[in-house]
């Protein structure tokens, strides 16, 4: 089942085989929207407050009204969710864009803004959370604002496909060797029992997860360090992890096929990943897959 609010007066829930867009739809000719992904846990949502307020700082930042209030959106996700009788593990995408009118660059006088959104299973990679992933290293091409949450991902997916292409999870932006982001995820290295990770500018996605890791830490007194740290800082570092709604908090055990440390998850890391269970209240852990 998928939803499709389209005014504040009108929501119709069809099955998403049958969502269908106008041809002259601004998400599509200009990727002139904004979207997020909102994790789901035994059938319940997790840091949707914090996902639906991202939502609107960053249709705010493109100057895109939504047709709706936090409230009416929240309630409609959670319908979404009894709808399709949610009770295991899986996510909901979400877009909203500037609507349907005809092709020109300058904003349409009258559209009103589109928006869908649609749930998938998505079971955890336990695999991947004991064993941690490899990664890549990659130029970050993408545009300055990468703070708003928008359609133009390109850069992104082409950095992500390098790095499935040479075997790895993730690629590691940087720019002139600096270390921003992943191209889906927050990034974090440890060295001597300090995390460091880049500043929230508008350089980096304001991650959900990464604010949840910022209160883990501080409950853990683990010091957190907002300082971006370089591509020669990666060669000695103790940890590297990373986090995203969909990756939650995941170990980097080789960047550009070379091993950090003993190439194991390290304690810091396990740490984090225990207390983002318990959070989210996840059954079937991670420490009972050890």
């Amino acid at each position: 089942m998928s939803v499709y609010p389209i005014t504040l007066s009108q929501t119709t829930f069809v099955h998403r085989d049958s969502l269908k867009y106008p041809f002259e739809e601004r998400g599509l000719q200009f990727g002139d929207g904004v979207y997020e992904v909102i994790r789901i846990y035994n059938g319940q949502y997790y840091l949707l407050t914090e996902h639906v307020d991202r939502l609107f700082r960053s249709a705010e930042a493109i100057k895109m009204e939504l047709p709706f209030s936090k409230e009416e959106i929240t309630n409609q996700l959670i319908e979404l969710l009894e709808r399709n009788d949610m009770n295991n593990d899986g996510k909901v995408y979400l877009q909203a864009t500037r609507g349907s009118a005809p092709r020109d660059h300058v904003f349409p006088k009258d559209a009103e803004a589109n928006f869908y959104a649609y749930v998938l299973d998505l079971p955890r990679n336990m695999d991947n959370f004991r064993n941690g992933v490899g990664t890549i290293t990659h130029e970050d091409l993408r545009w300055a604002n990468c703070y708003i949450k928008s359609l133009n991902l390109l850069p992104n997916v082409l950095a992500k496909q390098t790095a499935k292409e040479n075997g790895c999870y993730e690629a590691i932006l940087h720019k002139d060797g600096v270390v921003t982001e992943c191209s889906s995820s927050n990034i974090y290295l440890v060295k001597d029992g300090k995390i460091y990770t880049h500043p929230t500018t508008k350089q980096i996605l304001h991650g959900c997860v990464r604010i949840r890791v910022e209160q883990f830490v501080k409950s853990l007194e683990i010091p957190f360090i907002e300082e971006a740290f370089t591509l020669n800082d990666i060669q000695t570092a103790d940890e590297l992890f990373l986090s995203s709604s969909t990756s939650e908090v995941l170990p980097v055990v080789s960047v550009d096929g070379k091993t950090i440390q003993d190439g194991k998850p390290g304690s810091i890391t396990k740490q984090l990943q225990h207390e983002y269970e318990k959070d989210a209240n996840i059954q079937g852990t991670i420490q009972h897959m050890n």
